[in-house]
């Protein structure tokens, strides 16, 4: 299927992962960050990522930069990491481990190649949330655990916070164009109503919304469960795509990701709400336009994974795994009005529902 001409805020998603191998891999975490390691590769849907198992205690993630990533873009999320260390340090993140010359990021130079940066993270172990079975704890456990990290990133600032990125709700409009990827012509409608509704109702507030550095992708994959406590977050991990933006926006994502199939469409989304809102309460006007952001990240979850499906048939895969629960949200949510998921939102906020 022939693509159509993207922005330069897609251009980072259009790129293909660098080829880096195992054999790589080994030898730069040996060389580089004096990690004697078995080393086993990751999927990814920008980087090239490897699992590195030093002992049966102590594991890292060796990362390869795509080489559209703007270096300035990777040293924010670096910098975040460590501002959030030592904010909160008992936050389940990644740690930043330093080369050998100390430096938190190494520069791969080979001949005929874009430069990559490399770096190292711990690894930290749990089940991801995707095979979990979901319950009303856990959803509150999330809820929790991202208030807690907007908190940490509340005071957290650097000059790349504010680079551009297609999976930012604030662009929204630019993937419109990706829809004509969408070949059924009911589903590509109803993605079309729900971002109508996001430039009718969302872009005109936005400009009046808190806004700060935010996680922006707490999807079933990057949050880990502890294996002891199925209730227990024991991890989140992927801060790639990073941004400043409306606070209410990390709430938003992660709603997104919650059952729809439940008694009430939104009564997954509500228990995560309800608990962020305990730990870092939500302002009216953030609750109001609660549901349009949910069903717009849902809409950028089918649009843009199925442009990249289209690019990256071998990894289709890996990056549509999200989409039919994004389909069943939506259709879920279109049997709603704006004013019944206000209220019910507004209710779980206040401990109603």
């Amino acid at each position: 299927m022939p693509t159509i001409a993207q922005p330069n805020i897609g251009s980072l998603l259009a790129t293909a992962v660098p080829t880096f191998s195992v054999e790589d891999a080994q030898a730069v975490a040996r060389s580089v960050f004096e990690l004697d390691a078995v080393v086993s590769e990751l999927t990814g849907e920008r980087d090239r990522n490897f699992h590195l198992r030093v002992s049966e205690a102590e594991h890292y993630v060796l990362k390869v930069s795509n080489p559209a990533e703007d270096p300035q873009v990777i040293d924010f999320q670096t910098k975040a990491l460590l501002h959030i260390a030592s904010v909160d340090a008992s936050l389940p993140v990644p740690r930043v481990l330093r080369a050998r010359d100390g430096e938190t990021e190494w520069v791969l130079n080979r001949l005929g190649e874009e430069p990559r940066i490399v770096r190292v993270l711990t690894f930290l172990q749990g089940d991801p949330l995707h095979r979990m079975t979901p319950s009303v704890t856990l959803r509150r456990s999330i809820g929790g655990y991202l208030a807690r990290l907007d908190l940490a990133l509340s005071s957290f600032s650097h000059p790349a916070a504010n680079h551009e990125l297609m999976w930012d709700l604030k662009h929204a409009s630019s993937i419109r164009d990706l829809l004509i990827h969408i070949p059924d012509a009911a589903q590509r409608g109803l993605a079309e109503r729900f971002l109508d509704n996001f430039e009718m109702h969302v872009l005109p507030s936005m400009p009046r919304l808190r806004a700060q550095v935010i996680h922006n992708d707490m999807n079933p994959n990057n949050v880990l469960v502890s294996g002891d406590d199925p209730d227990r977050i024991a991890g989140i991990i992927d801060f790639g795509d990073m941004v400043h933006a409306p606070l209410v926006n990390d709430v938003a994502v992660a709603a997104a990701y919650q059952p729809t199939s439940l008694d009430h469409p939104l009564a997954g989304a509500a228990d995560l709400i309800a608990a962020y809102n305990a730990v870092l309460p939500l302002e009216p006007g953030e609750t109001d336009i609660l549901f349009d952001l949910i069903a717009t990240r849902m809409v950028l979850t089918v649009g843009i994974s199925g442009w990249r499906a289209t690019l990256y048939p071998d990894n289709r895969d890996y990056i549509l795994r999200n989409s039919s629960r994004a389909w069943d949200g939506l259709q879920r949510f279109a049997l709603l009005s704006r004013t019944e998921a206000q209220v019910y939102f507004h209710r779980a906020c206040r401990g109603e529902n």
